[in-house]
């Protein structure tokens, strides 16, 4: 599977995708007009390992809700993502069973050199 989890209305997805030149084979979701759902996220907590590991921890509403003095759990993590879609480290990218989460130079680096296998 190829797939990419997105915000439309974020400007570094955008700019990502674009750079990334993805192929038509790639489903693309824009996570605000088509929610992650919960088998969704359970298989990227599969790829990834944990939900941490798939929440945002710059999302404003986490600051907002006053979330980094409360001491989050896994099923914390996966309730957060499931209830608003600014919770999910966007963008995460699934090629086969490897999945590379948010935007950072040495995970888009990846997602290029694993394209270009």
């Amino acid at each position: 599977m190829k797939k990419v989890y997105y915000l439309k209305t974020c400007s570094t997805c955008v700019r990502i995708l674009k750079n990334l030149n993805l192929s038509e084979d790639f489903i693309l979701q824009d996570i605000k007009t088509e929610p992650i759902t919960k088998s969704q996220l359970e298989a990227m907590k599969d790829l990834a390992g944990s939900y941490e590991s798939l929440f945002s921890k710059r999302a404003q509403l986490y600051k907002t809700k006053g979330l980094k003095a409360i001491d989050l759990k896994e099923s914390d993590y996966k309730a957060y993502i499931l209830e608003h879609y600014t919770f999910l480290s966007r963008p995460v990218i699934i090629i086969e069973n490897a999945i590379y989460i948010g935007n950072s130079k040495a995970t888009i680096e990846s997602v290029k050199a694993s394209l270009s296998k």
